[in-house]
């Protein structure tokens, strides 16, 4: 039986504790520089035993900030953060960054084994128009201290609320090749470079890059704190009509995302909404790919 999961609330924030421990911090009003894209993040995430999972404003790319949903090309406004990739030009620092905004719960339960939290979310373009509005859902449970394993399943509805069509794309999608990332995005700790990186259809490493997979999986060790630990993702599922692909690099720093338009570009046309669902596993160890493995039949959405 799952272990219970608790959700605590301040003005900026919502913390989640499993097992004594605080899995997760979900920042719903981030202090951040408007170049960085400020919009809602959870930092950090921890193992059951208290190992850090993510890292947050790296010196390398002060944008990334834990586990957070956004998009690196939306006809022509950034929601990521940063530099944008221009096609011919290279990455331009433009004026064209936008922001992701916690609006509003709209609920937050608790009870048998998990706890979840649904938002709504507006994504402001530069100019100040309200060009998507987002229903966003967490779900934690699988809490399993005996087994060191905790699980969230992320869910997303975007609207077009812009009143034309909106492109979503990625730097890829705009002339860089194996840089895809986009959507639900990962920055996992500095120890973690050079972690391993395993797919459901055999392939490792870098080679892992650009791939349809039903689900990948990192391993890497901690500082400071003995051992590893291992995070499994599931691609899950996009109802725009690109498949999901994985981005993913454990050099020169860990990172992935099941990207919805990693080289092809999502049409969201005005009032449409683009469905996505992934699901993470978090385990308190370093796991051999046969243990991985089986972990993706077990948790398998």
């Amino acid at each position: 039986m799952s272990d219970t999961i608790t959700l605590s609330r301040d003005p900026d924030a919502l913390t989640v504790t499993a097992a004594g421990t605080e899995i997760a911090r979900y920042v719903l009003r981030p202090d951040a520089p408007a170049v960085e894209a400020p919009k809602p993040f959870l930092h950090p995430l921890r193992t059951l035993g208290g190992a850090p999972l993510t890292a947050v404003r790296p010196w390398d790319h002060r944008w990334h900030k834990g586990l957070q949903m956004t998009w690196s090309h939306v006809s022509g406004q950034n929601f990521w953060g940063g530099p944008t990739f221009v096609r011919g030009s290279g990455y331009q620092r433009l004026d064209n960054v936008g922001t992701i905004r916690h609006e509003r719960f709209e609920a937050v339960v608790e009870g048998d084994g998990e706890a979840a939290f649904t938002e709504s979310l507006a994504w402001t373009a530069s100019t100040g128009e309200r060009w998507i509005g987002e229903r966003r859902t967490h779900r934690f449970h699988a809490a399993d201290p005996a087994r060191g394993i905790w699980a969230l399943d992320f869910a997303t509805s975007l609207t077009n609320v812009r009143g034309s069509a909106l492109e979503l794309g990625s730097p890829t999608t705009h002339g860089r090749d194996a840089a895809g990332y986009t959507g639900l995005f990962w920055r996992g700790p500095r120890s973690w470079t050079g972690c391993d990186v395993v797919s459901a259809t055999g392939i490792t490493g870098g080679d892992v890059m650009g791939t349809r997979s039903d689900w990948i999986a990192l391993t890497g060790q901690h500082d400071e704190i003995d051992g590893g630990a291992t995070v499994l993702c599931f691609a899950g599922t996009s109802s725009g009509a690109a498949p999901i692909r994985w981005f993913v690099r454990s050099e020169p720093f860990p990172v992935f995302s099941p990207s919805p338009s990693f080289d092809e570009t999502v049409v969201l046309e005005p009032g449409r909404v683009l469905d996505l669902r992934h699901r993470l596993v978090f385990v308190d160890r370093m796991c051999a790919s046969d243990e991985v493995g089986a972990l993706a039949a077990e948790f398998a959405p």
